[in-house]
């Protein structure tokens, strides 16, 4: 090849290479490869944005030289607002300020709404306290909302963009707490509330009082019912579901009495309705090998000591169908379920959506409540069982769901009780529940994007200790075999340097 060529050729890769730097400016794409694709934007994300129709100002309120893997949320915040902005078509608009940089500035984002939060940080030998700044503040028109502190363990999509949905949403649709048959207060779902309220408008509702207006809710929560239901109620809710209501229904058939250890049926009168419905949840308890743990406090000597107790008639449940009020979830704690199953026809979908282990029983009343029972693999033969499901079915032209778990309370967090106390998959199940039978925006997928635990599979004891003797027995098995392997060698090689006329 002479020297013109090579020019030529240089000259080709400099215009191929300007050419693709000035498409990549207006058209890129990226492959995520990770599991839940955490860096993929979400259908409902890229909905809500391109539906903006006025801008929204972003303040990032971000201290400078955060600790690594702190930076790392900035960063990603960072770049999660530049594809924000060019999914809005501009819309979004953004800017980073340094709380930490003086005073005023401090006082400025603490006034925002945004929090700092103390960190210890390693400065060569000593370890100081860092005051850190990680928010936001999000403006449109007079209407503000702040994001006091993103947390590095949740989704920050999720984050970002229920707050955008919040302030570009007018008028939100109703979901009403149905109260009046021993349910929870709503002040009881701290957590549920705070969650629904990004979007919705929640209030508590008396069936006998909504005659007049309860087409106005887009769902109807019962949850936790101990009471019994008044024909008129089961009228009213006859006709809100025959036109094209939503129900979400969390119910016990049998409960546990703490007071007198028993176990006893809890009658309401709702399981019936459900029933003629073809939604049928037996008066049974079920026990699962795969439980939550109870604290149970016994005297020893002078002091009374608390030990945690494994309970199966609270079940872990882990396994989930492949479905977005599902999706994600990777644990729920439910006390005292009891078997769904569907006994309707084939013009309704039924669709499973929880499941305990496959080491599960039933027992039938009378319980007893025994903390101190040793169970053995003979409680645990009934297999799996459904104990949460969703029903979607057609009356006189209107479609209408309902999902069903058959256990009240999981998701109660009241006053006095810390967040953490509760199981966050416990409120993200009923969350996603109400928000997939209320709105069809996609954000319930956000919520539980991101993946905080990898649950070890349980194994039998037989299987443990194969596993533990094949460790053991196994690297001195294959030091044996090499050793044969290089015994064989050496003899092969001695007895062709015996052979006449071996040459090496």
């Amino acid at each position: 090849m002479n020297k013109k060529s090579y020019i030529k050729s240089a000259l080709l890769l400099v215009v191929a290479f300007i050419v693709l730097v000035v498409i990549s400016e207006k058209y890129n794409f990226r492959i995520d490869l990770t599991e839940g694709g955490q860096y993929s934007m979400s259908d409902a994300t890229e909905n809500i944005l391109e539906n903006l129709d006025k801008p929204i100002m972003v303040t990032a309120y971000f201290t400078d030289e955060l600790p690594p893997h702190l930076d790392k949320v900035k960063r990603n915040f960072n770049d999660l607002l530049v594809e924000y902005s060019n999914l809005s078509n501009g819309n979004i608009i953004f800017k980073f300020v340094n709380p930490n940089k003086d005073k005023e500035t401090e006082t400025e984002a603490v006034a925002d709404g945004v929090q700092p939060v103390l960190f210890k940080a390693r400065d060569k030998d000593e370890v100081k306290q860092q005051k850190i700044f990680m928010g936001a503040k999000l403006t449109i028109d007079d209407k503000k909302e702040v994001i006091p502190f993103l947390n590095p363990e949740g989704s920050i999509e999720y984050t970002l963009t229920t707050a955008i949905k919040k302030l570009s949403v007018d008028d939100k649709p109703l979901i009403g707490f149905v109260q009046g048959q021993g349910e929870p207060t709503l002040d009881s779902y701290q957590q549920v509330k705070a969650d629904l309220d990004v979007l919705y408008n929640v209030r508590e509702v008396y069936l006998s009082d909504t005659v007049g207006n309860i087409d106005e809710y887009q769902t109807l929560v019962i949850s936790g019912s101990t009471q019994q239901f008044s024909q008129e109620a089961l009228d009213i809710l006859d006709y809100y579901v025959n036109r094209g209501g939503n129900l979400y229904i969390a119910l016990n058939t049998v409960k546990g009495n703490t007071q007198t250890l028993r176990g006893e049926e809890n009658i309401t009168g709702l399981d019936n309705w459900l029933a003629n419905r073809g939604l049928l949840i037996d008066n049974k308890f079920v026990v699962d090998a795969n439980c939550g743990s109870v604290n149970v406090t016994q005297p020893q000597g002078r002091f009374n000591m608390t030990t945690q107790v494994r309970f199966p008639y609270l079940p872990a449940v882990q396994n989930f169908a492949d479905f977005p009020i599902t999706k994600g979830l990777e644990q729920v704690l439910i006390g005292f379920p009891s078997p769904i199953s569907y006994t309707g026809d084939s013009s309704s979908i039924f669709t499973p959506l929880a499941y305990t282990s496959k080491n599960s029983g039933l027992l039938s009343l009378p319980v007893i409540l025994d903390v101190q029972k040793n169970w053995n693999a003979t409680d645990f033969q009934a297999g799996e069982q459904i104990i949460a499901a969703l029903l979607e079915t057609t009356y006189r032209g209107k479609d209408t769901k309902i999902v069903l778990i058959s256990a009240g309370g999981f998701a109660v967090n009241g006053t006095g009780q810390r967040p953490r106390q509760l199981q966050s998959d416990n409120v993200s199940l009923m969350v996603n529940s109400i928000e997939w039978l209320s709105d069809e925006t996609g954000l319930m997928d956000l919520r539980t994007k991101g993946i905080t635990s990898r649950p070890i599979e349980q194994v039998s004891d037989s299987k443990k200790l194969i596993l533990k003797w094949l460790n053991f027995l196994l690297p001195m098995l294959l030091v044996i075999i090499y050793g044969v392997i290089r015994i064989q060698m050496r003899r092969n090689q001695r007895m062709k340097r015996m052979q006449e006329g071996w040459v090496n």
